[in-house]
């Protein structure tokens, strides 16, 4: 081989090196930076992809034997990431556009029907002119819909890694430092959600969102001690799971000082198509806490008690 020859293949193999280096430092630093910008550890961002903490450092250095576009829309979720994120994150690790969300896939019959994605639009718009807080959750507890009452009643909630209750509604219960503000009386509040962390995993016992709730339950002392042995009991005597306790009512102080203290009772109300989607609609009913400091009226002979 001539010499110019070789040493023009040899520039453009140094050539391809380098891009590929630059490349590479240009992913880790984007996913560095949005960590950081997030306040998250690498640890926090590990436990959102269930990975392990090495791993994530591997992926952040760029070390990974390939990119596919599950781990790449994974991580775009972890890090919380807006389209044009995922967009760059996709050129930085595999030099081209996202493809359709391979997560989409689950359910594919349902969301690719007209009809039930019109319907979920109107039932979003639906819900949006409900004067109550109401939300739908996957059986990760994971929101996926909320209306402006929802999010009113947490406006002044300030940012947390894993626990906002724009994002999984038991986090924010069991480990936003926010909550026992909004959600008065917390003890009782955190028995129901980990009762109801409980009777998920029963449920659905390989969800690996719930097991992760779980694994933070355990690593605070308070709120495993709660979970092993106060919720049992609890449950024993007269206590319930969130979906279940609809006859009790629990007490929440909203943001706004026109509506302050209220009573709050959970309701589940879910149209079937929402179920056969796997998801749950709640409702916060709001009633005056004076009303039910008041002595309950003796029942008539007519009806039986509750």
């Amino acid at each position: 081989m001539p010499m110019d020859v070789r040493q023009a293949a040899c520039q453009e193999r140094t050539g391809e090196v380098l891009a590929t280096e630059k490349q590479a430092y240009r992913l880790q630093h984007f996913l560095k930076g949005r960590r950081e910008y997030l306040d998250l550890r690498q640890t926090e961002v590990a436990e959102r992809l269930d990975i392990s903490e090495r791993a994530y450092g591997n992926w952040e250095r760029g070390q990974v034997k390939e990119w596919t576009d599950e781990k790449l829309y994974a991580l775009a979720e972890a890090l919380e990431m807006s389209g044009y994120q995922t967009t760059r994150l996709f050129l930085y690790a595999v030099g081209r556009a996202p493809q359709p969300n391979p997560r989409g896939a689950v359910r594919r019959t349902e969301s690719e029907d007209p009809s039930i994605s019109a319907y979920l639009g109107d039932y979003t718009v639906m819900m949006d002119a409900l004067s109550l807080p109401t939300f739908v959750i996957d059986q990760s507890w994971n929101v996926k819909m909320a209306n402006s009452a929802y999010c009113g009643l947490f406006r002044d909630v300030r940012a947390h890694p894993t626990a906002m209750p724009s994002r999984n509604f038991l986090r924010f219960g069991l480990f936003h430092p926010d909550a026992p503000s909004i959600l008065v009386d917390h003890l009782k509040w955190q028995l129901a959600m980990l009762a109801q962390l409980s009777s998920s995993l029963e449920r659905h016992s390989e969800d690996t969102g719930l097991q992760a709730i779980r694994r933070d339950v355990y690593l605070h002392p308070t709120l495993r001690d709660a979970y092993l042995t106060d919720m049992p009991d609890w449950v024993m005597g007269s206590g319930a799971d969130l979906v279940h306790h609809e006859g009790s009512i629990r007490e929440l102080r909203h943001p706004d000082p026109g509506i302050g203290l209220q009573g709050c009772r959970l309701v589940e109300e879910t149209p079937r198509l929402l179920t056969a989607l796997g998801l749950t609609r709640l409702t916060l009913v709001l009633v005056d806490i004076d009303d039910q400091l008041m002595p309950a009226r003796p029942a008539s002979h007519d009806h039986h008690t509750a």
